[in-house]
């Protein structure tokens, strides 16, 4: 049950988080501040003298400048904030995909961290490490006390240095100590199936290693159902947070011939940027459903809402989280960076998802299950729906309306109990027919 609970919030959490474009130090140029700009400052100048010298307990000079900084991004919107050099660094390996450790997903259950499953080929799955263990110790250290975040950076490290853990294994009568040798390890973006005559992929996060992990698995889809079997594509997009813009942009390219994908508009109009597809479809032409949700925010919603707008695809589920803002991640070289919000994204149809997100072309919503309701103290006809709409802060989009943005983020653990994927399969098999599917084009289309 607990293990639910973390799929079900995961995705709303990290959504509001994503979608980052990189520059350089000195991009841009500041506008000159007025005197009254600068005598304000002169007043947290003696804020912070005031509190150095007469709080009751010696502060920490370092966090109170930090929190400060924060303070005034946060102010802004819910997405801009200031990181200092470890964050910076953090972030940076979640960009890449890649970084020295074991190799295992996991979550929290009763206070010691779970195993979901161990990446194949990594040092965790040659150690023999299994899912469903319970890892008690790392390093002579209990887990229970830690946060799962806590828990994982303990086991990342630098390549070629070991770990020790203390694993509790159902069946074994004692615990299994093994000492684990660290080493590069690329987390998985993209996971694929293959469903009799349907190719299935899922899109985990948006960061280095999801174009290529997914041509991977459009290539070895193609290799396992013959051409004239192959009835389509299924895209799950549901509980994806997001990331960088530029793999939105090339994972969205692999399904269009031509057209615009996705335009980025700042404060300036100077600073629009319109993306555009280049020629070739690595799927051959084969039918698209695209499955979102609550959890479908910001790289997300481009990727649905290019293939939406230019009929290359049909999407299904329920309303996205409704993310349509850009972070630019500006450097302060050793002081860490900013997360700024520098622009709004919309899709090629000129529409703003901002507040609003990407209503699916067929709606088909997915149930939380009752014992899961239950358990949080839900009433029968009540459901957790978040979206960008519900932050405290965020801009208004808009074309953002009363209704909001967002839905339930929930994806159950069983296929055969997910109404959204089965009702894609029955569309690409066509034991299902509805209007929206194949997508048709039309006068209103938007132009290539």
């Amino acid at each position: 049950m607990i293990r639910k609970l973390s799929i079900l919030f995961a995705g709303a959490l990290l959504g509001a988080t994503a979608m980052t474009a990189f520059v350089g130090p000195h991009a841009g140029v500041a506008n000159a501040a007025g005197s009254d700009t600068y005598r304000q400052l002169a007043i947290f100048g003696d804020v912070f003298e005031r509190v150095r010298a007469q709080y009751v307990d010696v502060p920490d000079d370092q966090k109170l400048i930090e929190t400060a900084i924060n303070g005034m991004l946060t102010s802004l919107d819910p997405h801009s904030s200031y990181m200092n050099a470890k964050e910076t660094a953090d972030m940076r390996t979640e960009t890449r995909g890649e970084f020295g450790g074991l190799g295992i997903e996991v979550t929290m259950e009763n206070e010691l961290v779970k195993v979901i499953s161990p990446f194949d080929g990594t040092p965790a799955d040659k150690a023999g490490v299994l899912a469903g263990d319970l890892i008690a110790e790392i390093n002579g250290e209990q887990v229970r006390g830690l946060t799962l975040a806590e828990a994982v950076e303990k086991m990342k490290g630098e390549i070629g240095t070991s770990v020790d853990l203390v694993i509790v294994r159902e069946g074994a009568t004692q615990p299994v100590r093994l000492s684990i040798e660290r080493a590069e390890i690329k987390v998985p973006s993209v996971r694929h199936t293959v469903e009799n005559d349907v190719g299935y992929i899922k899109l985990l996060r948006f960061n280095e290693q999801t174009t290529s992990g997914m041509e991977e698995a459009i290539a070895d889809i193609k290799s396992k159902i013959p051409a004239d079997k192959l009835k389509g594509y299924v895209l799950d997009l549901r509980r994806n947070p997001g990331g960088l813009l530029d793999e939105a942009v090339s994972v969205s390219d692999a399904f269009l011939e031509s057209g615009e994908i996705v335009s980025t508009r700042g404060r300036n109009a100077e600073e629009t940027r319109r993306y555009n597809a280049r020629s070739g479809d690595d799927v051959d032409g084969k039918p698209v459903v695209v499955l979102v949700n609550g959890g479908s925010a910001s790289a997300s919603e481009i990727v649905a809402g290019a293939l939406q707008d230019q009929k290359r695809a049909t999407v299904v589920g329920s309303r996205s989280f409704g993310k349509g803002s850009v972070q630019t991640i500006i450097p302060l070289g050793a002081n860490g960076a900013l997360r700024l919000t520098t622009a709004l994204y919309y899709t090629p149809s000129g529409s703003s998802i901002q507040g609003r997100g990407i209503r699916p072309d067929i709606e088909v919503d997915q149930p939380l299950p009752e014992e899961i309701k239950a358990q949080m103290g839900l009433k029968a006809d009540e459901d957790l729906k978040m979206g960008e709409s519900s932050l405290r802060g965020h801009i208004q989009g808009a074309e953002e309306g009363d209704e909001g943005s967002g839905s339930l983020d929930y994806v159950p653990p069983e296929a055969k109990d997910d109404l959204q994927m089965q009702y894609a399969l029955e569309l690409l098999r066509g034991t299902k027919t509805n209007a929206a599917f194949p997508p048709k084009q039309d006068s209103a289309s938007v132009a290539n």
